[in-house]
């Protein structure tokens, strides 16, 4: 193997690539990257941790075509170190990997290639569908936070995608909040999967280092997906089990509606949690009388409270809230106004945009204690 590569498109690809290397593996392998050189001036890298693999193909001057696994951690640390200029890479007589500038030279020992793992392309009884860039990655960005993090969760550790002919929409959930997102696109198919909500955050970093990438070409079977963007493929693992009937947590109806300012909302709770965040739950209290909305929080340090003015409809209402759920649904969003809507005062609130229904969070209420 002998090849010659610029060094920022070999760091660029590193970056990509090195995602789906595991840090927690007890398998040596598992930290490498698979460089392979063809015969027709191409760069094959790929990672894996076998929830999650990723191909990258760059352009280079391959000499000699051959492969090597070199520990993903330090090659990327050189390769970003050294110059902008072009790196020269080869095998030696004792399989090591040497890189190579006018000014520095790095010997790296190989790991054994037929160790690495066989990253299966995708499945015969697959089913392709396309999805705009962006729409993907602002979907994720919405939805993913309110995935769990406590692996025992199973699929809900994960982003459910439901396509229809219509729509796709995107749902998360973790038992105190939920997260349901759509855009409109046209499908000839129904389909459903689940995917590790930490996966899908990786695929939308790739997502946004290939800004020339408009499309990702999709191809969905019974146990993998592969994400194809531009020269990279990712190819992942779909979560098996079901998913939550989650329509038959959200509120059908409500007592009190109200509009606000999302900016104004959300500056005033992040204040107010500066005093939350000294208690045990981050709770704030919200009491909504007329077209007036008081959030108010306590410590041993302190207390404080803040005011906006709102327009209701509907009944007065008083509840408390984690507040660090509420804020991460308002920086979830980009309108200028949401609603939120109640039923009660120890019932879910439902955040909804002021018009339209392009999305729906869930948020669990906070018992008040008597104070």
């Amino acid at each position: 193997m002998r090849f010659t590569c610029n060094q920022q498109v070999l760091a660029k690809a590193m970056n990509t690539v090195s995602k789906a290397v595991s840090n927690r593996t007890t398998l040596p392998i598992l930290k490498g990257i698979l460089i392979q050189a063809t015969a027709d001036n191409k760069l094959i890298m790929t990672a894996s941790d076998f929830d999650i693999s990723i191909k990258k193909e760059i352009e280079a001057n391959v000499e000699e075509e051959g492969s090597a696994v070199v520990i993903s951690r330090l090659f990327g640390d050189i390769i970003r170190k050294l110059p902008n200029e072009e790196i020269t890479i080869y095998k030696d007589e004792e399989s090591s990997v040497i890189i190579k500038t006018d000014f520095s030279e790095f010997k790296l020992i190989s790991l054994p290639v037929d160790e690495f793992p066989n990253v299966g392309e995708k499945e015969e009884e697959s089913e392709n569908f396309l999805i705009d860039s962006n729409i993907f990655r602002d979907m994720v960005r919405k939805t993913a936070f309110a995935a769990s993090i406590d692996e025992s969760k199973g699929v809900l550790t994960g982003i459910l995608t439901e396509i229809s002919e219509r729509d796709i929409k995107m749902v998360s959930l973790d038992g105190f909040r939920l997260a349901l997102v759509k855009e409109n696109m046209k499908s000839s198919k129904e389909r459903k999967f689940i995917i590790s909500a930490k996966v899908m955050n990786e695929i939308s970093k790739i997502i946004s280092e290939d800004d020339d990438e408009k499309e990702i070409n999709v191809s969905l079977g019974a146990k993998k997906a592969l994400f194809s963007i531009g020269k990279t493929e990712i190819i992942l693992r779909i979560m098996e089990g079901e998913y939550i009937k989650y329509r038959d947590i959200i509120p059908s109806e409500n007592s009190t509606k109200v509009t606000a300012g999302k900016e104004i909302l959300l500056d005033s709770i992040e204040r107010a949690s500066l005093l939350a965040k000294e208690g045990k739950n981050n709770l704030i209290k919200i009491s909504i009388v007329n077209d007036l909305m008081k959030i108010t929080s306590r410590s041993e340090e302190g207390n404080v409270k803040e005011e906006i003015i709102i327009e209701k409809t509907g009944n007065d209402i008083e509840i408390g809230f984690n507040s660090k759920f509420v804020i991460d649904v308002l920086k979830a969003r980009d309108d200028e106004k949401i609603s939120m809507n109640f039923k009660t005062g120890v019932s879910p609130c439902v955040v909804k945009p002021a018009e339209g229904d392009a999305y729906e969070y869930l948020i669990l209420p906070v018992r008040i204690p008597v104070m």
